[in-house]
C-alpha cells in the first residue's frame, strides 16, 4: 500500500530524517517507535505533505505522492491525527468531525448559500457519516458537547473520529494514547483493532512500547532520523541497536541489581 524509498529531510544543517526506507502492506498495523527526537513526527509530516522531502520517493497504492499538497494526499485516501491535539475547541464534537469530510464534498459555495437540494443532501450525508464515526470511537452522547470541554482522552477520540469520517484507506495516528491512563490506553488499543477489522490500514507513532508490542504486526524504529530496525515486535525490541537507542549502551547499564530472570529493558521501562 505504501512504499517509501530513501526519504531524507534537512532543516538547515540538521538532518531530521535520513535515507529512510519504509513499506506498509494493506491490512497491517505498523508501529513507528523510537526515542524523543528520532524523527517520527517529521516522517509523518513528510508522508502527509506538510513537509517536502529533500530526497527520496513516496508511492501510495502504486502512485507517486511525493510533493503533492496535503489536501490532495488526504483525497487519495490517507488521514492522520496530530501529536498536539488540533480541534476547534469552541465547536461541537459533531462539527469537529464534519471537518474531516471537507475535502470529499462536492457542493460549492453558491450551492450551499442558495440551499440547493444537492447541497442539502450532501450535508445530511456528512452528518450521518460523522455520527457513525463518533459512535465508532465511543463518544455516543457527546455529539453536541463543545470539544474544548471534553477530557484529554476524549479529545483524542474526536481527532480519531475526524480522521476516520472520510473512510481512509490508510490512517496515521501520532501518539494516540499520550496522556491517557491504563484503561483509556486499553480502549484505544481495542479501537485500533476495530479500525483494522473495518478495512483500514494503520500506522501509529507510540511511546507505550508494551502496547505496540501486543497490538502491531510489525515495528519500525527510528533513531536520530535513521531506521535502525524493522520486523516482528518481539524481535525488534530485543535488537541491540534498539536497546542502545532507548537506554544507552549495554555495558553502561547498572548491573548491581541482578535478577535470575532476564527482562527486556525496553518493555520493562515502557
Amino acid at each position: 500500500m505504501l512504499k517509501v524509498k530513501g526519504i531524507t529531510k534537512r532543516f538547515g544543517g540538521l538532518t531530521a530524517v535520513h535515507a529512510v526506507d519504509f513499506e506498509v502492506k494493506q491490512g497491517e498495523i505498523v508501529g513507528l517507535i523510537g526515542p524523543n527526537g528520532a524523527g517520527k513526527t517529521t516522517f509523518f509530516n513528510i508522508l502527509t505533505g506538510i513537509y517536502k522531502a529533500d530526497e527520496g520517493t513516496i508511492d501510495f497504492e502504486n502512485k507517486p505522492i511525493q510533493g503533492l499538497a496535503p489536501f490532495r494526499i488526504a483525497k487519495s485516501g490517507m488521514s492522520r491525527t496530530f501529536q498536539n491535539i488540533r480541534l476547534l475547541k469552541d465547536e461541537t464534537v459533531l462539527e469537529n468531525v464534519k471537518v474531516g469530510m471537507f475535502g470529499r464534498t462536492k457542493s460549492g459555495l453558491w450551492s450551499a448559500i442558495l440551499g440547493m437540494r444537492a447541497s442539502r443532501v450532501e450535508e445530511e450525508q456528512v452528518a450521518e457519516l460523522s455520527l457513525k464515526a463518533i459512535e465508532l470511537v465511543g463518544l455516543n452522547g457527546f455529539e453536541q458537547e463543545l470539544a474544548g470541554s471534553l477530557s484529554y482522552g476524549n479529545q483524542r477520540r474526536v481527532e480519531i473520529a475526524r480522521a476516520l469520517v472520510a473512510n481512509p484507506k490508510l490512517l496515521l495516528l501520532d501518539e494516540p494514547t499520550a496522556g491517557m491512563n491504563a484503561q483509556e490506553t486499553k480502549e484505544v488499543d481495542d479501537l485500533v483493532r476495530k479500525i483494522r477489522k473495518n478495512g483500514t490500514t494503520v500506522i501509529l507513532i507510540e511511546h507505550n512500547v508494551g502496547m505496540v508490542v501486543g497490538l502491531c504486526d510489525r515495528l519500525v524504529v527510528l533513531d536520530h532520523g535513521e531506521k535502525i530496525a524493522d520486523g516482528k515486535p518481539e524481535q525488534v525490541i530485543a535488537h541491540p541497536k534498539v536497546i542502545e537507542a532507548y537506554i544507552g549502551k549495554t555495558d553502561e547499564i547498572d548491573e548491581t541489581d541482578e535478577s535470575e530472570e532476564e527482562v527486556n529493558p525496553i518493555a520493562a521501562n515502557s
